[in-house]
């Protein structure tokens, strides 16, 4: 089973960018198609991004689309979420997750790492 440790996480004005990082194990990360959720309180968790095995396409929520960026990096087993133009509504634990089909999280969960947008 993948091990996932989220970092990046922290507090940060509006307006303001972060980059998360998801660190997986296992040989195989290169076939993983890998992505981002998040959580709120008393919310759902929903969708943010993911990215393919080997073209690395992308795709997004409607909610990010043109402020975040999702990327990863096949040789440090890393998948990465750029996060700029930070909104309040952005506020949330975010998890990755190693087995995403279309926007359904079918893989295991990290600990997750807390995003603070302050106002």
């Amino acid at each position: 089973q993948v091990q996932l440790v989220e970092s990046g996480g922290g507090l940060v004005q509006a307006g303001g960018s972060l980059r998360l990082s998801c660190a997986a194990s296992g040989r195989s990360f290169s076939s993983y198609v890998m992505g981002w959720f998040r959580q709120a309180p008393g919310k759902e968790r929903e969708f943010v991004a993911a990215i393919t095995r080997s073209i690395g396409s992308t795709y997004y929520a409607d909610s990010v689309k043109g402020r975040f960026t999702i990327s990863r990096d096949n040789a440090k087993n890393t998948v990465y979420l750029q996060m700029n133009s930070l909104k309040p509504e952005d506020t949330a634990v975010y998890y990755c997750n190693a087995e995403v089909v279309r926007t359904s999280p079918l893989g295991s969960w990290g600990q997750g790492t807390q995003v603070t947008v302050s106002s």
